[in-house]
């Protein structure tokens, strides 16, 4: 990690005005004009440091690749780690749902194939040319544990969706999640990184080790972790980590595979069916039907909670910019506010065509991103690139889900990532105290709760640094910190998160 960690949440810059500042006719080619080739410098890193200083990415108009951005090698990487993250992720989502609704397995892969169609979509029109600092709109991975309280509660998916979608989008156009990153110190967010790093971590080896012991090979898993700890620190030796995900699925699963451990493709290519009367149909798809109004009432507080979770999340994988790249590059870090309105759109669209993807920040992506030191949209059309292959072809999606491949990308790609970010941020002041309780509150409860209470208790003063809080106005010190915490608080209880507690609603205990 760089020593730009200091200047997290108060990087300044200290250039003189830009050239498109200076001669506003001359900004549409400020790129092309600044772009210099690879040899001209003295190293990979300076090359690529260089290319995001001079990136000056335009809001709600058209970026064009080679005119505002270029595609490089190093774009493969995250492009590659984003699509296997997203085969998963939307897999899980939809088995959760395919098993509390009593769906048929087919319904699992014909959805994941549905969503990343419709995912490669949107990061194309949004994160690929709208909005190139908008972080790709991912899955929401914390929500799945919800899903079948949903489904108990009679919640429709579509319902959810589009709940989500419409609160995201007010979130975003009244800057609410910005704020609330700006109002996140870096001890409390640096203790959330090391939390979501380690618990991620451990369950990836574990998951290893369970799927090693179904096939009678304990071993292999021992291995695979082993060697590829091995290859994680020359990588880091050679100040190659950027190659640390495609090296280690190769490795993970060649070494899997030559020691006996059983794999076939079996997913054939294919079309999803497109239609969205198709998914909704009271018997095709989800065979639910379209959702009524009491759907959306049953649905509205675990919308809220799902919305009020983004912050957090949205907030680890900008500081992980923040802490990879130079300075003077604030331009292009992922802006919170647009990364929420793409994704809101995005769910909102989604839900209605009949996907089962409920949106976050796609951290599979912008993590290995930020280590190869590249902007958002040129990974990001690779990314919807590779997304249709893999839905249309079908086999790399076995591939993608083999656990030898899966667990150890996510490992290298970003669970590790996350606890060199989180212990980076913490190795400094008072930043420990924070850190510690937001690890120890996320664990009794989860990360929304955690993070929410320790940056109240932060911004107060209790904890941290105290200069800091005496700083903040009264509304940053603690109105807006105890709102936010009154309202997961409030939420989780409504619907029997909090552990011991039962559900305030009726039926959901």
């Amino acid at each position: 990690m760089s020593s730009n960690s200091k200047s997290i949440h108060e990087q300044k810059s200290e250039s003189t005005p830009s050239q498109s500042q200076t001669n506003p006719s001359n900004k549409q080619y400020q790129y092309q004009q600044q772009h210099k080739p690879s040899s001209t410098f003295n190293s990979r890193d300076e090359y690529l440091e260089h290319e995001l200083t001079i990136m000056d990415p335009k809001r709600w108009r058209p970026n064009l690749p080679g005119k505002d951005y270029r595609f490089e090698l190093e774009d493969t990487i995250p492009a590659m780690a984003a699509t296997i993250g997203k085969v998963v992720m939307v897999g899980a989502i939809a088995t959760t749902f395919a098993t509390s609704l009593g769906l048929e397995e087919s319904f699992i892969l014909e959805n994941v194939r549905y969503e990343l169609i419709i995912a490669a979509f949107f990061i194309v029109i949004f994160s690929g040319f709208l909005l190139p600092t908008a972080n790709l709109a991912g899955t929401h991975g914390p929500l799945i544990p919800i899903i079948p309280i949903v489904v108990a509660a009679g919640g429709h998916p579509m319902a959810f969706g589009l709940l989500i979608g419409a609160l995201g989008l007010i979130l975003a156009i009244s800057k609410g999640g910005s704020m609330l990153a700006n109002l996140t110190s870096k001890g409390v967010c640096g203790g959330l990184l090391l939390y979501l790093g380690f618990v991620g971590t451990a369950s990836q080896v574990k998951k290893l080790y369970a799927w090693a012991n179904s096939i009678g090979m304990e071993h292999i898993a021992f291995i695979v972790i082993f060697c590829t700890i091995i290859l994680y620190a020359l990588l880091e030796h050679w100040r190659k980590r950027w190659l640390a995900v495609p090296l280690s699925c190769l490795l993970g699963g060649t070494l899997a595979f030559a020691l006996g451990a059983p794999f076939e493709f079996q997913t054939a290519p294919g079309l999803p069916n497109m239609s969205p009367m198709y998914w909704w149909g009271e018997s095709s798809g989800w065979m639910l039907g379209l959702p009524t109004l009491e759907s959306f009432i049953v649905v509205l507080p675990f919308a809220v909670l799902a919305v009020a979770m983004w912050s957090p999340d949205f907030l680890g994988h900008q500081v992980f910019q923040k802490i990879n790249y130079p300075l003077r590059t604030e331009k292009v870090h992922m802006n919170i506010d647009d990364t929420m309105t793409s994704a809101s759109i995005r769910q909102t669209f989604g839900s209605m065509l009949g996907g089962a993807n409920f949106t976050s920040s796609w951290g599979t992506y912008i993590v290995p991103a930020a280590i190869a030191k590249r902007p958002i949209p040129a990974g990001a059309l690779l990314t919807a690139l590779f997304c249709v292959i893999a839905a249309l072809w079908g086999y790399p999606m076995d591939l993608a889900i083999w656990e030898p491949v899966l667990c150890v990308a996510l490992v290298v790609g970003v669970f590790i990532p996350l606890l060199e970010a989180g212990m980076e941020m913490t190795r400094e002041g008072k930043t420990t105290q924070s850190a510690a309780i937001v690890v120890f509150s996320s664990v009794l409860v989860n990360p929304a709760f955690g993070w929410s209470l320790t940056m109240l208790l932060d911004n107060l003063g209790l904890i941290g640094c105290k200069d800091r809080s005496a700083k903040l106005t009264k509304m940053n010190r603690w109105i807006a910190p105890s709102v936010m915490f009154i309202i997961l608080t409030g939420v989780m209880a409504l619907v029997g998160l909090l552990p011991g507690i039962p559900a305030i609603i009726s039926g959901l205990n």
